[in-house]
């Protein structure tokens, strides 16, 4: 019989040996990081013993109230239902940012008997990754104003610089900055700012990184700004890769860890969903599709976002095609969405669901229950979604762990075994040009009627094609609250014009980000934040989070 640890209060938990040897591991296959971690070796990418096996379940949701639906909680709880049915299964959660964490959103390692544990550990500061991404982020940062106060060899223009700095917590303040050095010194003082770690190109980086080859490729190609006569100039330019490359040789490891019921998970990187493309590694993804049977991975927020990103980004990249698209909803997203009556939100969960069968993924709707919810209301919402042609499952992975999810999980099953072959569609070529691509996902994702560049927005992509980046994805930064850029039009709106107000290039993560409406990307904390609630008790365990 194996044994159970605890850790800072988590109760239950197998030593991560244990979970490690469910997959089939052997101990050269990771390093162990203590009893509940482990990191996975990148020679799994290449074991002739392992090949590819497993599907890949894509995890997305209708949008959101603040609070979130419970996307990552079903997904936890479709793995461990998946497991229950006797399938090997491996969720691919995200990791945690401080940033939400003691903001408004809480963690996103779960809840109830459907986490991926310690939770505690793996929403603070896990291990180290995103230190260590915001450390490289910083470096970059540094070696470009060192480069400025030693003579500026490379011409580098100061008022034409767009590196920031970067940090895993929202803090408004640090949004525009100004630095200052010797008075003397070429672009000496200038203004500048910072980003939260989830936003920084270098988390996108290591999330679309195929191995350690590939990171350092994307690594040199960043363009941190342009010269004095308008070239791009990049990491490589100012030596950095190197060092950028030691700071995150283990960052671009995977984490092992578990779920509440043992079942294994991958929780690795996290670039947010509405300022960046929302999933975890690809590197993580893969290992899982050569450990599991079924591999769940998680898309930030609403199907508009993650979902989409995932198929015109990440599929891309990964050349992976999800089997199936699970899509997350509750009475609470559709009321609000309805501005109040359940009925009037259909058309958001209509819209989501179209636009996942645009992508060509069999779809089922998971319909996520809450303690308030009545059996009429629920009723509802199943009804609608026959009225859709679309599957659906009620599932309760809060309160009832995987047991909760099995109905999900053999639907899941049923739906990826009726529809074998799955090769989903993006949205657009990567050979159009970036007005179409914008105009592509505007109108036929959101619901646009159109799409109204500024001239800065235009401006930028003009220079972005000039210096040679004319076919990449793109990654609009938007609000999560509406398919609009407006973070109050509800429902699915159809009479409107999605605003790109600028544009930025993402050069070694390989994509362009129109930036719509007010997005920031350095959150701000809200007036009541959940930082009050985080504490450690006598006996030093973390509580509140």
């Amino acid at each position: 019989m194996i044994q159970t640890i605890e850790i800072s209060g988590t109760k239950h938990l197998l030593p991560i040996t244990a979970v490690a040897r469910r997959l089939g591991l052997h101990e050269d296959d990771y390093d162990q990081l203590g009893p509940a971690f482990a990191k996975l070796h990148l020679d799994l990418l290449h074991d002739p013993a392992r090949p590819p096996r497993g599907k890949l379940i894509l995890v997305t949701a209708t949008t959101p109230t603040a609070s979130g639906e419970g996307k990552t909680v079903t997904s936890i709880g479709l793995a461990q239902g998946l497991e229950r049915l006797g399938r090997r299964a491996i969720i691919t959660p995200r990791e945690p940012s401080l940033g939400p964490v003691f903001g408004m959103k809480g963690g996103a390692a779960g809840g109830g008997l459907s986490q991926v544990e310690p939770s505690q550990k793996i929403n603070l500061h896990f291990t180290g990754d995103f230190h260590a991404i915001t450390s490289a982020h910083n470096l970059l940062a540094a070696l470009i104003d060192a480069h400025l106060f030693h003579g500026n060899d490379l011409h580098l223009d100061p008022g034409n610089i767009w590196w920031p700095r970067a940090m895993d917590m929202n803090d408004r303040a640090l949004r525009a900055v100004r630095i200052e050095v010797d008075g003397k010194r070429d672009g000496a003082n200038r203004r500048t700012g910072f980003v939260i770690t989830a936003a920084s190109e270098i988390m996108a980086i290591l999330a679309l990184a195929k191995d350690r080859a590939d990171l350092r490729r994307r690594l040199g190609a960043i363009v941190v700004g342009a010269t004095r006569d308008g070239k791009p100039v990049t990491a490589a330019d100012l030596h950095a890769t190197g060092a950028m490359m030691a700071l995150l040789a283990d960052a671009l490891l995977p984490n092992l860890v578990q779920t509440t019921e043992g079942t294994p998970a991958l929780v690795h990187t996290g670039p947010f969903g509405n300022i960046a493309h929302g999933t975890s590694s690809i590197i993580a993804q893969q290992m899982g599709l050569r450990l599991a049977d079924y591999v769940i991975n998680e898309a930030g927020f609403a199907a508009d976002l993650g979902a989409e990103k995932y198929i015109d980004i990440v599929m891309q990249v990964s050349g992976v095609s999800p089997s199936a698209a699970v899509l997350v909803t509750t009475v609470q997203s559709l009321r609000n969405q309805g501005e109040g009556a359940l009925t009037q939100g259909f058309a958001n969960l209509a819209r989501h669901a179209r636009n996942l069968q645009r992508f060509e993924l069999p779809t089922l709707v998971a319909i996520n229950r809450f303690p308030n919810d009545t059996p009429e209301e629920l009723s509802q919402v199943a009804a609608f979604c026959a009225q859709l042609g679309v599957p659906s499952a009620l599932t309760e992975p809060f309160t009832k762990g995987g047991e909760g999810s099995e109905d999900l999980a053999r639907a899941v099953v049923d739906l990826i075994d009726r529809n074998p072959g799955v090769h989903a569609q993006p949205i657009y070529a990567l050979s159009d040009s970036y007005e179409e691509k914008l105009k592509k996902v505007a109108i036929g994702v959101y619901g646009a009627c159109g799409v109204s560049l500024s001239d800065t927005a235009r401006a930028k992509l003009s220079a972005f094609v000039d210096w040679g980046y004319s076919g990449l994805p793109i990654c609009v930064a938007k609000t999560q609250y509406s398919f609009t850029d407006d973070p109050k039009r509800l429902g699915a709106p159809t009479d409107w014009t999605l605003h790109i107000n600028d544009v930025s290039l993402s050069a070694g993560a390989g994509f362009l980000v129109p930036i719509a409406g007010n997005m920031m990307l350095m959150p701000g904390l809200p007036k009541v934040s959940r930082a009050e609630d985080i504490d450690v008790d006598d006996q030093g365990d973390i509580i509140g989070v």
